[in-house]
């Protein structure tokens, strides 16, 4: 199975503090890979690497088999989507029509707006204000911007944070179709084992910016038996953390 994203000793340190450290990820097309760690191990600033929005201290980063950089950038981000941190809106203008400003911007079809609030489930809600929008709201009219350009990858940061149990399931649902049904490769941080548990195919598991684990999510469970996924996942990351 063909790698979509790979990284080679990937290094970034702000100053004195080391964010991340010699990681080497890969993520298998069609699949969804859950990044999991602690709050503050790396997970961010290594999307955000991915992402070209920080520069490596040091390593490289592949995807879709181009190394990524000042030649390749545009024509691999033109394939990728992403939702990091919280989505911002203007709150005086629908769903619809935030959607139509970043549709332009992409230059894509006006027909794709339609399309991705269908997939996430507001498009009753596309005439509504986003700032009548709910947290839940917020979040997949988010994701319906990740969606916008229907790309080959998908980067999505805690992307059930501070959404309520049938909010985080609802998301949950329609991030296991992605793959399926568009063919998608998604990549999902989160700091909630849970979650990725019931989401994701493969895990990478970062600590303190290193990764303690990466395979399968079955390979997880194989780990030992006798322990629980959530005592493996303390033992990981923990012995880490305590060093």
């Amino acid at each position: 199975m063909e790698e979509i994203v790979k990284t080679e000793g990937l290094t970034k340190r702000y100053k004195s503090v080391l964010s991340v450290s010699d990681l080497s990820m890969r993520v298998k097309e069609g699949r969804i890979y859950g990044f999991l760690g602690p709050n503050g191990a790396g997970k961010t600033t290594t999307l955000k690497m991915l992402l070209d929005l920080v520069h490596p201290t040091s390593g490289e980063i592949f995807i879709f088999g181009k190394r990524l950089g000042k030649d390749t950038r545009r024509e691999i981000l033109k394939n990728t989507g992403s939702l990091i941190e919280s989505p911002s809106f203007y709150g005086h203008l629908t769903g619809y029509e935030n959607l139509r400003i970043l549709q332009t911007i992409l230059d894509i079809p006006e027909k794709n707006i339609d399309e991705v609030l269908k997939i996430v489930r507001l498009d009753k809600q596309r005439s509504k204000k986003a700032s009548a929008y709910s947290l839940g709201m917020k979040q997949r009219l988010g994701l319906a911007g990740a969606l916008l350009s229907f790309p080959k990858l998908l980067i999505l940061d805690e992307p059930t944070n501070g959404l309520d149990p049938s909010g985080i399931q609802e998301m949950r649902e329609l991030i296991k179709a992605l793959p399926k049904q568009y063919g998608m490769t998604v990549i999902v941080s989160s700091h909630l084992l849970s979650e990725i548990d019931r989401m994701a195919e493969d895990v990478g598991i970062i600590a303190n910016g290193k990764m303690m684990y990466q395979g399968s999510i079955e390979s997880l469970h194989e780990i030992d038996r006798s322990k629980s996924l959530e005592e493996i996942f303390l033992d990981l990351t923990g012995k880490e953390q305590s060093l």
